[in-house]
């Protein structure tokens, strides 16, 4: 199964969810745990690894990657922790978890932290995204990108987690706020 979750993410048409973006998020889940969260590591680590399985820029991806879980892991993990991956998977939907959720808030803010990344990673994965979206002329990749930035810079907090919110609030606001302005 590992193997062929690689081989989703390797995919040559990938350009941001990729294998750089699994390993960057599985290792801002072991950076939350060695801050001293003490979520169910089992079922997030499995998450992030599910969480962007399917990717091809549809809208119902994380529906397709939560399906997957929930055909794959029957009989490797108990039936609450297939159930806890799917959830969380879907949530990464809209990164919006309850503040009691510490397994969802350990995974959004795992996934967002490329927000929070120095100005030159930040680009990069600017543009890895706008490669994904090659098929769309600029006008609307522009308008896209724009509502996707607004609606995340709305939230009253993009992270969850005190360590997350200390540590990579600021910048994040930071960069995307240049990044609309760049729009």
């Amino acid at each position: 199964m590992r193997d062929e979750l690689w081989a989703a993410y390797d995919d040559p048409g990938r350009h941001y969810h990729d294998t750089v973006h699994l390993t960057e998020v599985l290792g801002r889940v072991d950076e939350l745990e060695a801050a001293g969260l003490a979520f169910d590591g089992v079922p997030v680590r499995l998450a992030g690894w599910f969480h962007d399985a399917v990717y091809d820029g549809e809208r119902d991806a994380e529906e397709r990657s939560a399906a997957w879980a929930e055909d794959a892991l029957p009989g490797l993990v108990a039936d609450d922790v297939v159930a806890e991956v799917a959830r969380l998977v879907r949530l990464t939907e809209t990164h919006r978890p309850d503040d009691a959720d510490l397994n969802g808030c350990v995974l959004s803010d795992a996934d967002l932290g490329i927000l929070a990344a120095p100005a030159e990673r930040y680009a990069a994965y600017a543009a890895a995204v706008r490669a994904e979206y090659a098929h769309l002329d600029d006008a609307t990749f522009a308008a896209g990108r724009r509502t996707v930035l607004e609606d995340l810079l709305a939230k009253p907090r993009l992270f969850q987690t005190a360590h997350a919110l200390v540590r990579w609030e600021e910048r994040a606001r930071s960069n995307m706020t240049a990044e609309l302005a760049r729009l």
